[in-house]
């Protein structure tokens, strides 16, 4: 989601399917974009236990983020050292909707930037969480990838605090289904310093997000015991089991995949797929004889539903 408010077109089902096939032609160029910023998300919330949120560590991130894909020449990992502005494809400083502080400007607010981030006890977790994105953004300090990194910046900080134990707060899904109005209250700060309008649609994106993740969780589970008990009734073998626990991290696999995983022959394998497909929860989706790959379509189908209400509500 946060890579597709940038314009990316790599759904979730792209980024499952490169994990599977790195080399496929069959996907989206830009597929690559949102592998990069699931690695960014992980070296960061690695190097969190390291040492504090920091200009450091977000420098760090970013190179992760941009190494390799579209903006890699505007200097990965590196502050900027020239003018940058916001606004429509095509215009100019002088025609930009916004335009963030100059270098050495930029260089000052950086460092109280990143006091803030160190500051503890003074607000509440939330609120330092939505000032600190709001801020990112309007010192804007890279040359591309600022969004991205910003809305990480969220979860990061949220993780450092300890209000988060895993991941599992992404806003980015509350910013693409109020896109105009996120882009709106972030300028509102920047033209009217008006932070309470802005803190007001955080804070509802983070209880609408919230509740959104204790249900998708809560259908998983629910799910995940319901397909148990249909696979115990029509089979008995470990295997069986073994492929459905297996299909939570990898809902989309081919043969040898489930084979590896099940530690089996290929012939079992293919056998305990097949007892999938006709309990209708897993489907060939090449429709080759060769190569061909599964998905566990439930599963998947829970957060298509998720895609399907941010788009709608988007437009």
């Amino acid at each position: 989601m946060s890579s597709q408010i940038e314009g990316t077109q790599s759904t979730l089902e792209d980024v499952l399917g490169y994990e599977v096939d790195a080399t496929s032609d069959e996907r989206p160029k830009d597929v690559e974009e949102v592998v990069n910023y699931v690695k960014a998300m992980n070296h960061g919330l690695n190097r969190l236990q390291e040492f504090p949120l920091s200009l450091r560590l977000i420098r760090e991130v970013h190179e992760k983020l941009m190494r390799g894909v579209r903006g890699e020449e505007r200097e990965p990992g590196e502050f900027r050292r020239s003018q940058n502005w916001i606004g429509p494809q095509g215009c100019t400083l002088k025609n930009a909707d916004f335009v963030p502080p100059p270098v050495e400007e930029m260089k000052q607010a950086l460092g109280q930037f990143e006091e803030f981030l160190h500051k503890r006890d003074t607000l509440p977790v939330l609120i330092q969480c939505g000032l600190a994105h709001a801020q990112f953004e309007t010192i804007h300090p890279f040359l591309d990838g600022n969004g991205r990194v910003g809305r990480l910046l969220i979860t990061m900080l949220l993780m450092e605090r300890g209000i988060l134990a895993r991941p599992l707060l992404y806003l980015s899904y509350y910013f693409k289904a109020h896109r105009l109005k996120y882009y709106d209250r972030l300028m509102s700060i920047r033209n009217d310093g008006d932070w309470e309008g802005w803190l007001k649609f955080f804070l509802r994106g983070v209880f609408e997000v919230s509740q959104s993740a204790t249900e998708t969780a809560r259908a998983i589970l629910k799910m995940r015991e319901e397909h148990r008990i249909l696979i115990s009734e029509v089979s008995n073998s470990a295997h069986s089991a073994k492929l459905l626990d297996y299909l939570y991290e990898n809902p989309i696999f081919s043969i040898n995949m489930a084979k590896n995983q099940m530690n089996c022959s290929y012939h079992t394998a293919a056998k305990v797929v097949a007892l999938y497909e006709e309990a209708g929860l897993v489907f060939e989706m090449t429709g080759q004889l060769r190569n061909r790959r599964y998905r566990y379509k439930p599963y998947l189908d829970l957060f298509d539903r998720q895609r399907l209400e941010v788009d709608a509500e988007s437009r």
